[in-house]
């Protein structure tokens, strides 16, 4: 392993699915996903990126899912920058006014996804954010060339000309990591929208994939034309998560919401009944 990167057990492939864990309500929403691309017969690893943050105790119920367990902390980020990326700061200085992101959102956490430039033991690697579903074999993405994601489509097709970074596939490289170390912390330095903001300007040209391998949740109320069961891969619960306790959402959201529950109690749905909104 690189350094900063600790890991359970060895490497079973040259590819992984690749998610990041840093807090207990991530480690709930990465049971669902782990379970969920395990039904889709997939060969790959499937790991859980997680920082010291993440107990024992929720790491038990990943490991018995199969998932390998890397250990890893956050960036080695300056104190300027940190403050900048703090909770409080970024969400003043840049806030959402499209949903609402709840209180264990912490927005320096989301640069840990950089550590898997560091995962060179595996060729490709596809990440997901934990707040994600595979509904489909997802496996010929690990063919596909770096950097890919899809755009960050949910509101209008105006969307289209940025990414969003829940999905994307990857070439671990320590030279890329080192690269992204010197260009993310830069005196002065604010990624309103934090590793997103940061890849899509380290990636300029990036390769978009379809919507349907980053499907966000939003896309079902507020652009239902685009939603099609049949071709969706991933789904994606932006915004408020399917197992909040309360969502403000949760009346238009319920379907993917009941979806969700079925894979989180390890169950198998039934995806071709699901209907269009």
């Amino acid at each position: 392993m690189s350094r900063g990167l600790e890991a359970n057990r060895p490497t079973e492939s040259r590819f992984a699915y690749v998610t990041l864990v840093t807090n207990a309500d991530y480690a709930v929403g990465a049971a669902a996903l782990l379970h969920s691309i395990a039904l889709t017969g997939t060969g790959a690893d499937r790991v859980v990126l997680y920082t010291g943050a993440v107990t024992e105790a929720l790491l038990a119920p990943l490991a018995a899912l199969g998932a390998r367990l890397v250990r890893t902390e956050l960036l080695p980020t300056s104190d300027a920058f940190n403050d900048a990326h703090g909770r409080a700061r970024l969400h003043g200085a840049a806030p959402f006014a499209k949903g609402g992101k709840p209180p264990f959102h912490t927005p320096l956490d989301n640069f840990a996804k950089l550590r898997l430039w560091q995962m060179e033991e595996y060729e490709r690697v596809v990440f997901l954010d934990a707040d994600t579903l595979m509904l489909q074999n997802c496996d010929k993405l690990f063919g596909y060339p770096e950097f890919c994601a899809a755009p960050n489509v949910y509101e209008s097709l105006a969307d289209f000309h940025r990414m969003n970074s829940g999905v994307f596939v990857a070439r671990p490289s320590r030279a890329t990591f080192d690269a992204m170390l010197a260009m993310l912390d830069q005196p002065g330095a604010f990624w309103r929208r934090t590793d997103q903001t940061f890849l899509q300007a380290f990636f300029p040209d990036w390769h978009g994939l379809p919507v349907m391998y980053n499907m966000l949740q939003y896309v079902w109320f507020a652009m239902p034309a685009l939603w099609d069961w049949s071709q969706i891969k991933v789904l994606h619960f932006q915004y408020e998560k399917p197992w909040d306790a309360v969502n403000p959402k949760a009346d238009q959201l319920s379907v993917l919401i009941d979806l969700w529950k079925v894979y989180a109690a390890g169950g198998v749905p039934d995806l071709a009944a699901l209907r269009a909104p």
